[in-house]
């Protein structure tokens, strides 16, 4: 317990104090929420607050607020199933972003505990050092520059150790029960490092009865039986969770992959140095005590030689397991994922501190073995110096790794002669050292990779005034399911329905569903981060077509550069439209084409968009640009002074709303007696939505000024003409013959139709797979696609008043199966062990293959270490 409390307390401080050096939220103005912390996580942790809090629209199985209804179980399984996300309960729903600090520091603290109780496991020792070290793998470089924002990533850092504990149990036959439990709680927190952290501990299995030398063959094969039999019954207890994630993978729209690279080995070494930061380099950094334990295990003679090779060779052979692609892919579920291609690291890390505590265990390394060890380092860190990316290492970096590599060979040898003297005096001097060092090291690295995080990627703004007002404004006009209110195209972040409430186009997740991004793009929606980020489409036949009657607009975020601060708070718009169930005709609905404005009428089933002009474009020398086929081709970024300067013109009838659709054009657009405003399309990466532009004057004439920043091409058909009067025709008509009213559910829905209704009921939600719909109390089939949403067929009679739609994730059956078969084979190994108790308590013997019964082979355990 001195342990684990000592870990915890350590790596927590470290890691709180480096936030308040770089003056990072909480502790100063500097916003920690980059990329996907801003994006994906603080917004799903404010969902799980509002479903525990019974204020979300939907519930586990179904997310009414995202993309226009989706399924939001795999969702819960990638980013917010570990038992930490429930505390979010605990606080404000305006304090969620440190509501999700205060959840990232616990999980580091609990790692740092799991470690240092795992240590005292594998052997006994010093229980300050075993706690120094948890709190040196819970603050390990993986830990401070890639797991601290991706904070679902830290579950699996807790994993690690408690699944070498699960092993270690199997290695001795001991607590077979709860060694499922805890395989099935780490895959459930988060599968991703979870299946990670459980190859590592099948190499911990391993390395542990390689050093054993009294360990028989059938003992071996006995223990990493008993160790599979642990990890396949608390992995198919997770099932239901697992296949859901499985399933969706599949069915969701195709990120990018990586293409791997071995990283420069200078540069290798270089990131076992504080002060370093980068994504393509594994971040291998260990505080210098740390670091010089475990380099020094090879020389350190106390310790038996079985030992020292085996786990010299278990570090050596998983950090070339990284620099190879067939294990690179191994250890990422082979697939190189997009961004940082070492998100294993941290396995690295806790084989390095098992190493490290043998070595201390054992007992005091010589002064001459401290020698040998820090010898190494300074060699490691000579050849990051001469060969590595000058981008690796931070100011201060070689400073700091020579100062703390002398004050930890200082204060080992002082622990040396404490030891020889039997002085608890010189004892708390040198441990104070190594804490102090500890601390220096990695407050300031974590301090350094604040800063150089907000340098290199982009970051969004902890809840404030706009929040609070745009949350405000929705409020007032939510009034779900009788319509949907959309919080608006200036988004703040990529789920801001998730963070400020309403039911919104947009969504972000790798889980996005492919039907609803092709969809969105076929009406001319947007997206970032490869289609994987749905951005809301704030155009009103898209708002008929999916319900939208009101919408939230607000300025442009003002934390992004660039943008000027807001002059008015967030207001509302509202539209008239259907209910979200419609009646459509029957006959096919084709296909959608290459134009967003055919797609939306076809759609609608109206035509509402008017015949513009022929487009004609010139560039900035007055020259006309003939179109090649049916695009322009413009080019940007050149040198002369008028080369990425157009001018468009065309015609529109007076009245009506002119449009723009130029999904990859990366420019800035003037509207002459408008406003101008920003595209951002660099397809596939970005895609510009489709945007109004103006209102066409009373003679028709429509100019843009378009200075153009990227080369790409413009459609000859990228002009659209709304006429609104058409619009308000359309709606009326397809409200005429809707659902009379509609009940929306946390897994389904159903609806009351007018009488005499054929065709197809048509839901204005994506049709994404898992829905089960009837029509007319009839039984239940699988829901039909009506250009992308979702539909019902009507009997051709006219019979059928009412459509009731029920949604299951894919995967969710098959994983309760599973999850039952291992529930069922749980039951039964505990049964096994309450028998085979109380057969050793009849006999009068110790039971050793029980929950509680003593360790088989305690003596050669011992030994063997």
């Amino acid at each position: 317990m001195r342990a684990a409390l000592l870990g915890a307390f350590a790596a927590a401080v470290a890691f709180c104090a480096g936030d308040a050096f770089s003056h990072t939220y909480p502790f100063g103005s500097r916003t920690r929420n980059v990329n996907d912390l801003g994006n994906q996580f603080v917004p799903f942790h404010a969902h799980l607050w509002d479903l525990l809090h019974g204020k979300a629209d939907g519930g586990i199985l179904l997310n009414w607020q995202s993309g226009y209804g989706t399924s939001f179980l795999p969702d819960l399984g990638t980013y917010v199933s570990s038992p930490f996300a429930l505390l979010v309960a605990l606080f404000p729903r305006d304090r969620i972003d440190l509501a999700v600090y205060a959840i990232t520091v616990l999980k580091i603290g609990a790692a740092a505990a799991a470690m240092a109780c795992l240590l005292l496991m594998l052997r006994p020792g010093r229980w300050w050092g075993a706690g120094l070290l948890g709190a040196s793998y819970a603050m390990c470089g993986w830990t401070i520059t890639t797991a601290e924002y991706n904070t679902m990533w830290l579950d699996g850092l807790i994993a690690f150790p408690l699944f070498c504990m699960v092993v270690e149990w199997a290695r001795t036959g001991r607590r077979p029960v709860l060694a499922v439990v805890i395989v099935a709680l780490g895959w459930t927190a988060n599968f991703y490092t979870a299946y990670m952290a459980t190859i590592a501990s099948a190499i911990v299995l391993v390395a542990r009865l390689l050093m054993e030398p009294g360990t028989t063959r059938r003992q071996a094969l006995k223990a990493m039986g008993r160790a599979s039999l642990s990890m396949v019954l608390g992995i198919g207890l997770s099932a239901p969770l697992l296949l859901t994630i499985v399933k969706a993978t599949k069915l969701a729209y195709p990120g990018r992959d990586g293409d791997f690279a071995a990283a420069p080995w200078p540069d290798v070494f270089g990131r076992l140095l504080p002060g370093t930061f980068g994504s393509a380099s594994p971040a291998l950094y260990l505080d210098s005590a740390a670091l010089l334990l475990a380099l020094l295990l090879p020389f350190h003679g106390v310790v038996p030689r079985r030992t020292r090779v085996v786990w010299t060779g278990a570090m050596l052979a998983v950090l070339l397991s990284f620099q190879w692609q067939p294990t690179h892919l191994a250890w990422h579920a082979f697939a190189t994922p997009n961004g940082s291609p070492y998100r294993q690291t941290f396995v690295l890390s806790g084989v390095m501190i098992i190493a490290a505590w043998f070595a201390l265990a054992h007992g005091l390394p010589t002064w001459r073995q401290i020698g040998f060890g820090a010898a190494v380092m300074a060699a490691l860190a000579a050849v990051a110096a001469i060969g590595s990316d000058a981008g690796v290492t931070g100011r201060g970096t070689y400073a700091l790794f020579a100062v703390g590599l002398g004050c930890v060979v200082g204060a080992l040898i002082l622990l040396g002669r404490a030891e020889t003297q039997r002085s608890r005096a010189l004892v708390l001097v040198a441990v104070s050292v190594l804490v102090a060092v500890q601390f220096a090291q990695s407050s300031l690295s974590t301090a350094w990779a604040d800063r150089k995080r907000i340098e290199l990627l982009d970051d969004y703004a902890p809840w404030g005034h706009r929040e609070s007002s745009q949350a405000a404004a929705v409020a007032s006009a939510d009034d779900w399911p009788d319509y949907r209110t959309d919080p608006g195209r200036e988004q703040t972040v990529g789920n801001d329905p998730l963070m400020v409430g309403g039911q919104g186009a947009a969504y972000y997740s790798s889980l996005t569903p492919e039907v609803w991004t092709q969809t969105l793009a076929a009406l001319g929606g947007g997206w970032t981060s490869h289609g994987r980020s749905l951005q809301s489409l704030d155009n009103p036949v898209t708002d008929v077509i999916f319900s939208v009657g009101a919408r939230s607009h607000q300025a442009l975020d003002p934390h992004q550069r660039g943008n000027p601060a807001p002059k008015a708070p967030s207001f509302i718009t509202r539209q008239k439209v259907p209910p979200l169930v419609t009646v459509r005709g029957p006959g096919t609905t084709g296909a959608y084409g290459a134009s967003p404005y055919r797609n939306q009428e076809m759609l609608l089933g109206h035509r509402v968009y008017d015949a513009s002009g022929p487009i004609t474009l010139r560039d900035g020398n007055g020259k006309q640009v003939l179109p090649s086929g049916d695009q322009f081709q413009v080019h940007g970024g050149a040198t002369l002074a008028n080369d990425d300067k157009y001018t468009l013109e065309t015609s529109c009838p007076a009245g009506d709303q002119v449009y723009l659709n130029a999904p990859d054009l990366n420019s800035r657009i003037g509207v002459p007696g408008g406003q101008s405003f920003s595209l951002t399309g660099d397809m596939p990466a970005r895609r510009a939505a489709m945007v109004h532009v103006a209102d066409a004057p009373a003679d028709g004439r429509v100019t843009l000024k378009v200075r153009v920043f990227a080369t790409t091409t413009l459609g000859t058909d990228a002009i659209g003409c709304l006429d609104p009067k058409k619009l308000a025709d359309a709606e009326q008509q397809l409200a005429a013959s809707a659902a009379t009213s509609v009940h929306v559910g946390d897994d389904g829905f159903s609806a009351q139709l007018p009488s005499g209704s054929r065709g197809y009921a048509v839901f204005a939600a994506p049709a994404i797979t898992g829905w089960q719909c009837s029509a007319g109390g009839g039984g239940k089939s699988t829901a039909q696609s009506w250009l992308g949403l979702l539909a019902v067929k009507l009997p051709a009679d006219g019979a059928a008043t009412t459509v009731s739609c029920s949604f299951t994730p894919p995967g969710l059956r098959q994983g309760e199966l599973v999850g039952g078969a291992s529930l069922v084979g749980l039951a039964v190994l505990a049964g096994y062990g309450w028998w085979r108790r109380r057969r050793t308590d009849g006999s009068g013997a110790s039971g050793g293959d029980g929950d509680s019964g003593a360790p088989v082979q305690a003596e050669g355990a011992l030994a063997g270490t």
